[in-house]
């Protein structure tokens, strides 16, 4: 990084932090916007593009060898005329980066004079011409993307410390792609009356990572397929040096005739949600009261100051007064038992939580409830108590997937067909993959400020993709060729620019 770098952003700190001085109170007569004489003009010499931080996008994608990896390896055009198998993944891949929240918005994107020299670009694929690409694929296509985003995933992973690898935690769900199209090849009805695809979805916890997109008709169950891609998921971890693969998913993913092959690797550990069947209940409600201890949850976050007075609930006030049936949570108790499904040969650990509830309406209380949550694994160290919360965390691959939903735009279905939109998905995904990428490449330099780029690291891989796009990709840029560089002039500072600096300088070396 240059010397002036940290200056300048020393400078805009000051300056911002001057103006946002909640003493100095000069002015404060009048309404604080004051601008009125405005005018408009088109620029002539300066040139500039909204998103400056897609520079840096393209250079970390150069720099983990992606656009080498697609065009040797992605075999779909006969003759490259104009475009390469590269210029269409990263088209679609840097669509979401660039706030385009539909296929269509290419256009806008390719008719940016600026933003096509940002990337050195003479053009960039139109709508229609992407969706033919995207028609192109067949499912050994789509594969072979899956591959090649997983070799890269690779030497991405190769830059991380020791401690990254003691364990991997795959996640994986379904997740229903509706759509108002009526001809569009694949579509089913889905178990909720929903008319589209079910997308089968394998993520890595630790990072946010997609690992597999598979598209499926909209009719199929949840667990179809996963087992294979869980197989593909599981070589991918341990070739990138992996110690350990914990497996989680909700009941559905409990498939009994997969467990004892999983469990014959002592690298892999599952833990499925369990369906609540009769037998198991009998077993639960026969177990002394001695094998049931309190489920004591942690706090979800620590009081840096001191507690404040929680707000009234009005959720609740409206729900009594209204008399609806309102189910109260009394107590959560957990006990375990081992059990052996019938598809298994082997004997497993079942983990089994008693929620107590109590059903009221209004004042009046109705009659108690409970409740049983089973959970299955071949992890026979953890406590029960862990293998819970460990199960509940799966939770958060909800707000993964709403994510790809509805900020990347992934989990969509524009095109024709099955194939055609499997393969929109896998690449407009990438785009999520790139922001998990760009996050592990900030470097932890040894020192007295590890710690802080450490916890810098873990902030930008939590990120929502909105908040990782306004701080880091919607940069304000002039945009200017000098010599042999092409050179983004940022226009404006924002507190993260000094995260933005590091990455910048790591990838040019």
């Amino acid at each position: 990084m240059k010397t002036t770098i940290p200056k300048k952003l020393a400078n805009s700190k000051r300056r911002i932090q001057r103006r946002l001085d909640k003493t100095d109170l000069r002015g404060c007569s009048q309404p604080i916007m004051t601008a009125s004489n405005i005018h408009y003009e088109i620029a002539e010499r300066s040139r500039g593009i909204a998103v400056g931080g897609i520079g840096a996008m393209h250079k970390l994608v150069r720099h983990i060898g992606l656009i080498d990896a697609l065009d040797r390896r992605l075999e779909l055009l006969k003759l490259h005329l104009p475009y390469h198998e590269s210029d269409h993944v990263l088209a679609l891949a840097y669509l979401p980066l660039c706030g385009g929240p539909c296929l269509e918005d290419l256009e806008l994107l390719r008719h940016d004079e600026v933003f096509l020299d940002a990337l050195g670009a003479r053009r960039i694929p139109d709508p229609t011409t992407a969706g033919d690409f995207c028609r192109r694929f067949t499912q050994d296509s789509i594969y072979t993307l899956l591959d090649i985003l997983n070799d890269t995933r690779l030497r991405v992973w190769a830059d991380q410390p020791a401690a990254f690898f003691t364990q991997a935690i795959l996640d994986m769900d379904g997740f229903l792609v509706e759509t108002t199209g009526q001809c569009k090849q694949g579509m089913d009805i889905a178990y909720d009356g929903t008319w589209g695809y079910h997308a089968l979805v394998l993520t890595l916890a630790n990072t946010g990572e997609v690992l597999s997109v598979v598209n499926r008709s909209g009719n199929r169950p949840s667990q179809e397929g996963a087992a294979a891609q869980v197989e593909r998921a599981l070589e991918v971890c341990f070739r990138g040096g992996f110690q350990q693969v914990v497996l989680r998913g909700d009941c559905k993913f409990a498939q009994t005739e997969h467990l004892d092959g999983w469990d014959d690797d002592p690298r892999v550990r599952f833990l499925f949600g369990y369906e609540a069947m009769p037998n198991l209940k009998a077993i639960a409600e026969d177990l002394p009261a001695c094998a049931w201890r309190t489920l004591q949850r942690p706090a979800r976050y620590t009081v840096q100051t001191k507690p404040r007075q929680r707000p009234d609930n009005v959720k609740e006030a409206v729900v009594v007064a209204r008399e609806f049936e309102n189910r109260r949570l009394q107590s959560e108790e957990v006990a375990e038992f081992n059990y052996r499904p019938t598809a298994c040969a082997k004997t497993y650990r079942m983990v089994v939580v008693k929620k107590n509830l109590s059903v009221a309406k209004g004042e009046k209380l109705l009659f108690d409830q409970i409740v049983y949550f089973f959970y299955i694994t071949n992890d026979w160290v953890s406590e029960a108590d862990e293998i819970v919360f460990c199960a509940n965390d799966r939770g958060d691959q909800e707000n993964l997937l709403a994510h790809l939903h509805g900020g990347v735009r992934a989990l969509r279905a524009p095109l024709d067909n099955l194939e055609s939109n499997w393969a929109y998905m896998v690449m407009t995904a990438l785009a999520w993959n790139l922001k998990a990428w760009w996050a592990l490449q900030l470097p932890e330099e040894p020192g007295r400020w590890q710690e802080k780029y450490r916890t810098e690291k873990r902030w930008v891989l939590r990120l929502e993709f909105k908040t990782f796009v306004n701080a880091f990709v919607r940069l304000p840029c002039q945009i200017v060729r000098s010599g042999r560089k092409l050179i983004y002039r940022l226009l404006g500072w924002n507190p993260y620019q000094p995260i933005f600096f590091r990455l910048v300088a790591v990838l040019r070396c």
